[in-house]
């Protein structure tokens, strides 16, 4: 289905929002209306319309466009999908009011990204629309923020060095959050407590967030990989203690998708876990601890309903508020992936570096999102798959590292030949 003749290059959705407003101001201070036909979306005209102007008066754009829908008049959605090329959407929590947009999009054949990490919702679209967004050729690419760039480009970035220096893939990868530091928003932990509610009453949430493959096609939802696990570790490849990853759950499923998306050029054995890394010695044992057992009581408490309803209520901001412009602007992140692969020379070690000196959840996802869409307003992806519902890996690949490197971030890989003695050791 052709957008050729669409209104719009690229839609905001949700300009209005925290993250979808740093999303939209990025964008008009990166891109110029000469190169990037721009639209801002939201449900509030007024609002929006000030938005519009903020934005306008800070950069070079004399005018900005606003179209207005609401995710409960599909048709309204409707309108704005066959008036652009892409939408891109913060607005969130996607359970609750993503669904609609993403099928407006594929009904007309219009490209989509978004920040989710919502996994059981992102099983429900795969479920409902994946075929359907094949057939209309629209890409539907979701996890292109701090969730899940780093961890799924990160991977496809290993993988393509390793195949490329030493004619064979990683059959495992692991990913490290090194450093974070970032403040959080309403509308994130909103999500996060969104897909606990859907766990509590939805017998499909909740198995799919027990299956490791549950994002992987239909038909091909087991496997040998259990991920990281739920434990304290001392990861046997670098020496470091590490704890799991909040955002494991979700990143490590995506991977998998990836690699079934792409015809399993990385293996069907293929394994892939995520942890955060808390140091050396004694100190990183203690704080590998605690960080484990904080993450343990965070989710035991958000599993009973009337602790999440208070949560909820006392302790998380509200939708709409987040971290301050100096803590998003001073904030920063490093995840290292690191693959280990065997050719016919030996074994070898990859290892990837990614990251930026921004708040992770809002600054630098504002860019990871903004340069997702823009690649699928150029077309500038390096896929074979014309369209379903996709990852960032699977639905816009290399293409992507290319544009967040000159957007500021850092995207490096290496490998080393592992001596023999060590040739055994594994991501422990």
């Amino acid at each position: 289905m052709s957008t050729d003749d669409r209104q719009y290059d690229l839609v905001v959705w949700g300009a209005t929002g925290f993250a979808g407003r740093l999303t939209a101001e990025y964008l008009t201070e990166r891109y110029g209306p000469s190169t990037l036909s721009l639209a801002l979306g939201g449900r509030d005209p007024d609002r929006l319309d000030s938005v519009a102007a903020d934005l306008a008066a800070r950069s070079e754009w004399d005018d900005l466009p606003t179209v207005v829908g609401d995710a409960t008049e599909p048709e309204s959605l409707g309108d704005i999908a066959r008036s652009t090329r892409v939408v891109c959407t913060t607005v969130g929590p996607y359970t609750r009011y993503g669904t609609p947009l993403v099928e407006a999009c594929v009904e007309a054949g219009t490209d989509y990204c978004d920040l989710t990490g919502e996994v059981n919702w992102m099983r429900e679209t795969i479920d409902r629309y994946h075929d359907e967004a094949v057939e209309a050729g629209a890409r539907i690419v979701h996890g292109c923020g701090f969730d899940s760039v780093p961890a799924d480009i990160g991977t496809l970035l290993v993988q393509s060095h390793a195949l490329d220096a030493f004619d064979a893939p990683c059959e495992s990868v692991r990913i490290y959050v090194d450093d974070a530091s970032g403040g959080v928003s309403g509308g994130t932990l909103s999500s996060m407590a969104e897909v606990f509610e859907a766990a509590s009453t939805d017998p499909l949430a909740r198995e799919t967030l027990r299956n490791p493959y549950s994002l992987a096609p239909a038909g091909e939802r087991d496997g040998v990989d259990a991920g990281a696990g739920p434990w304290p570790q001392k990861d046997r490849l670098r020496g470091v203690w590490t704890a799991p990853s909040p955002m494991a759950q979700v990143n490590e499923r995506v991977v998998r998708r990836s690699n079934a998306l792409l015809g399993y050029p990385w293996g069907r054995e293929f394994r892939c876990s995520e942890v955060v890394t808390t140091g050396r010695g004694a100190e990183g044992a203690v704080t590998a601890a605690l960080l484990t057992g904080g993450l343990g009581l965070f989710t035991a408490a958000m599993t009973v309903a009337p602790l999440r309803s208070a949560i909820r209520r006392h302790v998380f901001p509200d939708p709409g508020e987040g971290p301050s412009r100096d803590r998003i602007e001073n904030g920063h992140f490093t995840v290292r992936v690191v693959g280990r692969g065997t050719a016919r020379e030996g074994s070898f070690t990859v290892e990837a570096e990614f990251g930026t000196d921004l708040d992770p959840g809002y600054g630098a996802a504002a860019r990871m999102l903004g340069e997702s869409a823009v690649c699928l307003v150029r077309g500038d992806v390096d896929s074979s798959l014309d369209g379903g519902v996709l990852t960032p890996a699977s639905g816009i690949g290399m293409p992507l590292v290319e544009r967040l490197r000159d957007a500021g971030f850092t995207a490096a890989v290496s490998d080393t030949e592992t001596p023999p003695g060590d040739a055994g050791a594994d991501h422990g």
